[in-house]
């Protein structure tokens, strides 16, 4: 049975970040968060030599963010993710690199909304768990207000009824997928406005949010809040999720405890032929703001990589760390 989905809170999908040990860290700090895959490519599980859509158990809620424009690859991936016990199906139609607009996908697609309408009524027909879509406001030189409701409009006509929305327009020539997250302007009142209009549409926000007074601030006037590289960079704000923002009375947890967790999990990984680098870059944030983090991000850094690193790196970093200010 799919997991009960909590959209207040989520992680945005986030390329070579967002993996599923990554993802366990986070399910370590945050019960209510709602987790994304990085964007998968329906190619890559159609016709990929890998499993795509591989998670740990303990990462539910979970949703698979999907890449494509073929309406039937994509229903055929949304077949199998739901099988796979994903809880939602998310399409993108936000990214906007070089490399996904040759493949006639992500933001280039809100140029293309009946296209967008098609390939969501396919998931649609083929599964029972929800079909959402991530956007931006608009692209290159459409981007007035009538320009998004129109794509809204023709979009939740096929039945999507859950739009997360990044606050910026992408430009599709001339700015890298980073500068498309830093450069455009965010516009959060436009945002607002559509949740106004489109009252029984779930509108979540993402664009911008490092805190979570700020998530509080937007979760008046909307329903979700999607945090990207806040989360991952200082991981440790997802602590906070569920007392601060879901009303969970369960106390929060320490930094220790949380490693705490992760070592059987790093263990389990390291017995498997894993490398300790492979989860131990997302946690080099955890730290952030804390007085010796330098020395636990350098030592992490340093060593992590090395071949038979193992778990007495993490324990080291931490001890280098209260050596140096903790």
């Amino acid at each position: 049975m799919p997991s009960p989905i909590n959209r207040t809170f989520s992680v945005a999908p986030m390329l070579d970040w967002t993996d599923r040990h990554y993802r366990y860290f986070a399910r370590l700090m945050s019960n209510e968060a709602l987790l994304y895959t990085e964007m998968v490519t329906t190619g890559a599980i159609l016709h990929g030599k890998g499993d795509y859509l591989e998670y740990n158990q303990e990462e539910h809620p979970l949703a698979l963010q999907l890449g494509g424009s073929n309406p039937a690859d994509l229903a055929a991936c949304a077949r199998l993710a739901e099988a796979r016990g994903y809880d939602e199906v998310n399409l993108n139609v936000g990214c906007p690199s070089d490399r996904v607009q040759n493949g006639r996908f992500g933001a280039c697609l809100m140029a293309e909304p009946k296209l967008v309408a098609e390939c969501v009524e396919a998931m649609r027909q083929q599964v029972s768990i929800p079909v959402t879509v991530k956007t931006r406001i608009g692209i290159d030189e459409q981007d007035s207000y009538e320009f998004l409701t129109d794509f809204i409009d023709t979009v939740a006509a096929a039945g999507c009824d859950t739009f997360i929305i990044h606050a910026r327009k992408a430009w599709l020539q001339g700015l890298s997928p980073k500068e498309n997250r830093e450069i455009p302007p965010l516009d959060y009142d436009r945002v607002y406005q559509l949740k106004q209009d489109y009252p029984q549409l779930s509108i979540s926000i993402n664009g911008g949010v490092t805190s979570i007074d700020a998530a509080k601030t937007h979760l008046e006037r909307l329903d979700g809040v999607m945090v990207g590289r806040e989360a991952y960079q200082n991981p440790f704000i997802l602590a906070e999720v569920d007392s601060a923002l879901c009303g969970k009375t369960s106390p929060v947890q320490s930094r220790e405890e949380v490693i705490g967790k992760l070592l059987p999990y790093i263990g389990k990984h390291l017995e498997q032929g894993g490398r300790l680098n492979h989860i131990s870059r997302h946690i080099i944030g955890l730290y952030q703001g804390i007085p010796g983090s330098r020395a636990w991000r350098r030592h992490l850094s340093e060593n992590a990589h090395k071949p038979g690193a193992g778990i007495e790196v993490i324990e080291n970093a931490l001890k280098a760390m209260e050596d140096n200010g903790l």
